[in-house]
């Protein structure tokens, strides 16, 4: 055994997947390796800090978790985002730490091996690498298959296109065999996940749905969730992509970012779509595929109105989606629109505040409307309280009763909480 390693891993799916990637490799190499939080007294040889730096408030987190290790004096590698893309923060809070960045994750071992011998390295170059060559199965319940990196898009507000870099889609027969292998170990819900899933294979001559159809026809019971669509990107497979969503294997859920109900935010963004494309999109999805919709908005945006900002309640009035992830503006170093006069932010939280109220009202009449109706859930999670799922629409259930972990359960939904519905097995 070469020693214990700690993974602590922030910010998205895809950023998680990509710590299990470097757990994996690390295993490989005769590693110990565990995933989560550092407490004070663990014995671990060496820390991976797997960064995000989506938004200030987690970029501030990030430095005072890298200035903690380095006060607890452990050898010290970051990875992520921050890695990619704000070296310069890293430098003054952990300036003697290695360095990862997103594409260069297979040299994880490598950073680990110098960390322990004292010395510090730097992999930092662009690499095009097919992660889905490192994917393993890890045998829980989730199995998160990271399909592509970077993006064909370059919002005016997004530092993440920076950190990630271009588009790169991973092979599809790996990532088919990736995900067969992890339904072989047992897991029941594949998560296919990217910063854009819309942009997948554009570099490769296929697309999502291509993708989806065919890990739809792997043996086993399993579900797909198909993660974050960007809009602009649907006209190229929207057909073939809901065709692929009447499979029993998908869940009938989308998550497709508008941003903004104002075609003017959305050109001043570089969104290259408008709400009416958006809008067609998603009533489309749920007409014929039966879709639950989830969607982002951003308020406060340098250039919104006020009249902007009514415009994106009026559309969430209208769509009542499902799911709304609400964002405030924030400048990010290497995002245009940082550049631009800044709303007050007393105006910004304002507004932030209207509109979840009015998005929580909105998920609350959607899951209302299923109480008393019975529900077929895969059990996915579990605290002190429930076991906790996901119906066919990905809508998330608390399930009382006796179950377990990866089991398919059919309940009758009885109440609505301000979180989830809960479903009673029958």
């Amino acid at each position: 055994m070469q020693g214990r390693i700690l993974i602590e891993g922030y910010g998205c799916t895809l950023n998680q997947a990509d710590s299990e990637i470097m757990a994996g490799l690390l295993g490989n190499e005769g590693y110990s390796v565990e995933l989560g939080s550092y407490k004070e007294g663990d014995g671990y040889d060496a820390v991976i800090v797997n960064t995000c730096t989506v938004k200030k408030p987690t970029e501030q987190r990030m430095l005072h978790r890298l200035s903690l290790m380095r006060q607890l004096g452990k050898k010290l590698i970051v990875a992520g985002c921050m890695a990619s893309a704000n070296r310069n923060l890293i430098e003054k809070a952990a300036p003697d730490a290695s360095i990862v960045t997103t594409s260069n994750i297979h040299n994880a071992a490598a950073a680990v091996n110098a960390a322990t011998q004292g010395r510090r390295v730097l992999f930092e170059d662009y690499s095009h690498t097919d992660k889905a060559g490192y994917l393993a199965a890890t045998g829980s319940v989730i199995a998160k298959i990271p399909i592509s990196e970077g993006c064909l898009s370059n919002c005016s507000f997004c530092e993440t296109k920076f950190a990630r870099g271009p588009l790169n889609s991973f092979s599809e027969g790996l990532l088919l065999k990736a995900i067969e292998l992890n339904v072989r170990k047992g897991s029941k819900e594949i998560e296919l996940t990217s910063q854009d899933t819309g942009s997948y294979g554009l570099d490769r001559h296929t697309n999502i749905a291509n993708l989806v159809k065919q890990a739809s026809q792997i043996e086993g019971n399993f579900r797909i969730r198909i993660g974050m669509l960007n809009p602009e990107h649907l006209h190229r497979f929207f057909d073939d992509l809901i065709d692929a969503m009447k499979s029993k294997k998908v869940y009938k859920f989308l998550h497709i970012p508008v941003q903004s109900g104002s075609n003017m935010v959305l050109q001043d963004m570089k969104r290259r779509y408008s709400v009416e494309e958006f809008m067609s999109f998603a009533n489309e999805a749920r007409k014929k595929a039966g879709a639950s919709i989830a969607t982002d908005i951003i308020v406060g945006y340098p250039t919104e109105r006020r009249d902007d900002f009514e415009k994106s309640m009026q559309m969430l009035e209208e769509l009542m989606p499902d799911v709304v992830n609400i964002s405030k503006f924030g400048m990010r170093p290497h995002a245009e629109a940082s550049k631009l006069a800044q709303l007050p932010n007393s105006e910004t939280k304002r507004r932030s505040i209207e509109i979840a109220g009015l998005s929580r009202r909105i998920q609350f009449e959607n899951r209302n409307a299923l109480v008393g109706s019975p529900s077929r859930v895969l059990v996915t999670e579990h605290n002190s309280k429930s076991f906790l799922g996901r119906d066919d629409r990905y809508t998330e259930v608390a399930v009382m009763g006796d179950v377990e972990l990866g089991s398919f359960v059919d309940v009758m939904i009885t109440g609505n909480s301000a979180g989830c519905l809960i479903g009673k097995v029958q």
